[in-house]
């Protein structure tokens, strides 16, 4: 049982830890409900800059981007104009790509480093003591086994067994029903840019793939005169029709959509775990944390829960660091999750404006934003990811240029990183990488494996 980790959940934000685990030589055991097989569920759709930095520390971001992806601008409510390629990072831009596409690359790197995975495996059980987690979980077949491990992180997902087992409550609301998406050819394709919009009856989203697929969708208070499509139950199937006058209510027009390759109905929800960690067992991404898909900051926010906590738990695993060091992964996270679904929130309540009251404020944000660099810095941060800090002393580092190399290389080894002024001496820490300045700065900065100075 000593070193070893159980991850509940296969996802993104399961596979980003378990590789960052077994990279660090804990042995990982994945668990999920789902046959061998990356899904096609594809409902993120983009990668921010700050997820792309982890990527990068991971050697997997240059993979993973083409130039026929990379979207530069935001369009917020018709008004708003949001110039990613102002952020001061090496990836200044949404990369817009289906999550399976991030989830080939993570499979690819946990299973060489040594993950192993239980596929077809549902939860039916969790108990922890002082020493270790036993989880139970039954077969396709039914036939029930259990594993027992050090700790075990539930990445299972909105309906996580794992936070009902450990009595977890999820408080919060359903903010909207029966969202629409689908991923379609354009007749008439608009600019190469990530579009949200408001008519007051709908909102609609439209975001190109590059591939010459786009991502369309969003929701319809009146469909024909009859009740709101949000009565619609998350199972009910999706017609092209549907979202058609979803989109041609937003926007004005339906671009001439045609050849879906992918159609979905999901409810909106915002709801947070209050704690990230209980004893033994930790939670992450959406079995943390749900939110509105605006912004698509989903899918990120949970690889950087991932990132947070994979170094952590691999450094109390392995007796390099006392078991409190996983505290600060809640103290860090959980504030950031709490913003995201109020950042989030608030963008979908104004694409959903139809009082002159709300479309008034709506164009108050839109023109305070637009005109006051200051607040367009803080909104690009968020979204973004870079913006976010754990603290007065934990902030992000951005990509800094060696004596050798970079730094997002230098973090590869998935150690601390000692920067130090060229020609001072190696100060002998295994767990410490020593790279020199390229400049002449006199000063030493250590920053954390997550790319966070320490």
């Amino acid at each position: 049982m000593n070193g070893t980790v159980t991850i509940v959940g296969s996802g993104p934000t399961g596979l980003l830890l378990a590789g960052d685990l077994a990279a660090a030589g804990v042995s990982v055991t994945v668990i999920e409900k789902r046959p061998a097989g990356i899904s096609s569920l594809t409902r993120a759709f983009g990668v921010h800059a700050r997820t792309m930095e982890q990527l990068d520390a991971r050697g997997l971001a240059d993979e993973l981007a083409t130039t026929e992806r990379k979207v530069t601008e935001l369009r917020l409510f018709g008004s708003l104009t949001l110039d990613l390629s102002r952020l001061p990072t090496r990836f200044p831009y949404l990369l817009a790509t289906p999550q399976f596409e991030v989830e080939k690359l993570l499979l690819r790197r946990a299973v060489e480093h040594g993950v192993t995975f239980r596929h077809g495996a549902r939860v039916t059980g969790l108990s922890q003591d002082d020493e270790g987690v036993t989880v139970e979980f039954a077969g396709r077949d039914g036939t029930t086994e259990t594993l027992r491990s050090a700790y075990l992180v539930g990445a299972d997902g909105i309906h996580s067994a794992v936070r009902e087992a450990i009595g977890l409550p999820f408080p919060g609301h359903s903010v909207i029903t029966s969202i629409v998406l689908a991923d379609v050819r354009l007749t008439e394709e608009p600019e190469r840019v990530v579009a949200v919009n408001g008519s007051g009856q709908a909102f609609a989203i439209a975001a190109p793939f590059g591939d010459g697929y786009w991502r369309v969708g969003g929701w319809l208070r009146i469909h024909s005169g009859t009740a709101a499509t949000g009565t619609a139950a998350d199972d009910e199937p999706v017609s092209l029709a549907e979202v058609r006058a979803v989109v041609e209510q937003g926007f004005g027009t339906d671009f001439g959509m045609h050849d879906p390759r992918w159609l979905s109905r999901f409810h909106s929800d915002e709801r947070q775990a209050p704690q990230y960690r209980v004893g033994r067992v930790l939670l992450a991404g959406d079995a943390a944390h749900t939110h509105s898909p605006v912004g698509g900051q989903g899918m990120n926010t949970g690889l950087q829960d991932a990132a947070n906590l994979g170094w952590k738990l691999a450094a109390v695993v392995n007796g390099q660091e006392a078991e409190g060091l996983l505290d600060t992964y809640h103290a860090e996270r959980h504030p950031i999750g709490r913003d995201v679904i109020r950042s989030s929130g608030g963008m979908l309540r104004l694409a959903m404006a139809h009082t002159p009251l709300q479309r008034g404020v709506r164009a108050l944000a839109s023109f305070t934003v637009g005109r006051l660099p200051a607040a367009t810095r803080h909104l690009l941060g968020r979204l973004s990811g870079i913006g976010y800090a754990y603290g007065p002393g934990v902030r992000r580092v951005p990509d800094i240029r060696l004596q050798e190399g970079r730094l997002y290389e230098a973090l590869r080894a998935g150690k601390f990183v000692r920067v130090l002024p060229r020609g001072q001496a190696d100060p002998g820490d295994a767990r410490t990488a020593v790279v020199h300045w390229a400049s002449d700065r006199e000063d030493t900065l250590l920053v954390r494996p997550d790319g966070y100075t320490a």
